[in-house]
């Protein structure tokens, strides 16, 4: 037995409600578990709990979770690079743990190759590519060796490509003994790798377990009324019935050393316009630089005098914050790198207060946010203990809480259940129906081309 996981449950500390609770489950050696379940289940919560890192001063426990050598492999690889060089990067958990000297370096090179990683041990972690820096973060875990790999949504920020190669890493390289556990929205893409299925309910429990074929067969229209991706159930697309507006901004000949060559892009009003590309092609560089937060190296950013008024003769980078806020709002990729404050509450007042709008605006801004996105039972949270899709509402919340005429969003949809997907869909395509909101959307979800996007650009190798 690998893992086993009787009654438990886990509350943040300052929140009300718990994260998961009244959990039973076993994994025995060998099984391949798809852990699913509505944004907020406590998918992540359980598999930092198997991992051993939930900190007993950082919340309440109850039951009892025992996992032997499991090791956890995030969304963000980021979170798990420590070295400067790749080699040593994988080597830093294998001398944490004792292992002898003469044996490390032959565990790396093997790692490495079982990953996937395309360089040597040499390659700067500074230089590598999203999928690239993945597919090390996963070197790292296979060189110990684990009897759990735990896995959440390891392909959540990687391109078509680098998440097939991610996954093709994985069926060649995990030891058949060993138990996995992962979380993943991309359903249909990960079934070749599992035996089981494992739904845990919103209210706390399993609400189904099986072989997949079983279980979404059995539970298929409840399991996608309740927030989860079930392969076969395709989502009706939300374009727009009537033509683009008139251009509000432009990028014409930008540059930006290394990571973007752009020729031309205009984006209107009344318009969603999808950013396609695979990973280090610039689409977060170019988010960016239109949502006046980069200045760029060559060529220029502008804005229509419709957006900008007694600004437009300045590019939007040079724009005082407020009126930046107020005119293009930006998602970030990582949103916890845009929370600056202690509760959900205070981070949505923040935009409106800042353009110094009245105590009852604000409260009718944030109260109609919270209750559009699902977001009211965690105003008092801190942003920071919020779940990956929870935590991408708020940030969407927030660039929309200043009321912005254009809104740039960087994988606005990562981490995102079925229904949140749905709903964040329908809010954009309200706010390009409705308000007539300009929308840029860079995106590696081919779902949101296909519902939402009035047109597409694609860029490759940073052009």
């Amino acid at each position: 037995m690998r893992a086993d996981v009787r009654g438990f449950g886990w509350r943040f500390a300052g929140r009300r409600d718990w994260a998961v609770r009244g959990l039973d489950l076993t994994v025995e050696a060998g099984e391949r578990v798809l852990l699913l379940g509505a944004s907020g289940a406590g998918k992540s919560t359980l598999l930092a709990a198997l991992a051993g890192l939930l900190p007993e001063d950082s919340g309440e426990s109850e039951g009892v979770v025992e996992a032997q050598r499991a090791a956890l492999l995030f969304q963000d690889p980021q979170t798990q690079l420590v070295m400067s060089r790749s080699g040593d990067d994988v080597a830093f958990g294998l001398e944490n743990l004792g292992v002898p000297g003469p044996e490390i370096w032959p565990r790396v090179d093997r790692a490495l190759d079982l990953a996937g990683f395309p360089y040597g041990r040499d390659r700067p972690t500074a230089a590598l590519s999203g999928g690239e820096a993945q597919r090390l973060a996963l070197a790292g875990v296979l060189a110990i060796r684990p009897a759990l790999l735990l896995l959440d949504e390891p392909t959540a920020n990687l391109d078509p490509a680098g998440a097939a190669l991610i996954r093709d890493a994985l069926a060649r390289a995990l030891d058949p003994d060993a138990a996995l556990i992962v979380v993943e929205h991309r359903v249909a893409e990960v079934l070749p790798l599992i035996n089981r299925v494992v739904v845990l309910a919103a209210g706390g429990g399993v609400l189904a377990d099986g072989p997949p074929d079983r279980v979404f067969a059995e539970h298929g229209a409840t399991l996608a009324e309740a927030g989860i991706w079930v392969p076969g159930h395709p989502i009706a697309p939300r374009r727009a019935g009537h033509p683009a507006g008139d251009e509000v901004l432009r990028a014409d000949r930008v540059s930006v050393h290394g990571r973007l060559d752009l020729a031309e892009l205009g984006i209107r009003r009344a318009h969603v316009h999808a950013i396609l590309g695979p990973n280090g092609a610039g689409k977060s560089t170019l988010a960016r630089l239109l949502g006046g937060l980069l200045a760029p190296d060559s060529g220029a950013v502008r804005a229509t005098p419709a957006l900008a008024g007694p600004d437009a003769s300045r590019p939007p980078h040079r724009w005082r914050a407020a009126a930046l806020a107020g005119r293009i709002g930006s998602v970030f990729q990582n949103p916890e790198h845009q929370f600056v404050t202690g509760t959900v509450r205070e981070e949505l007042a923040l935009g409106p207060r800042r353009q110094r709008r009245s105590p009852a605006d604000v409260t009718a801004v944030v109260d109609g946010l919270l209750e559009r996105l699902r977001l009211t039972r965690l105003a008092g949270a801190n942003p920071f203990t919020l779940s990956g899709g929870e935590a991408r509402r708020l940030s969407v919340a927030t660039a929309l809480a200043a009321g912005p005429a254009v809104l740039v969003l960087d994988e606005p949809t990562f981490g995102q259940d079925r229904r949140t997907w749905i709903e964040l869909i329908d809010l954009l395509a309200a706010l390009r129906d409705s308000d007539g909101a300009a929308i840029v959307a860079v995106t590696h979800d081919p779902d949101v081309v296909a519902v939402l996007a009035d047109e597409v650009t694609t860029l490759g190798a940073g052009r």
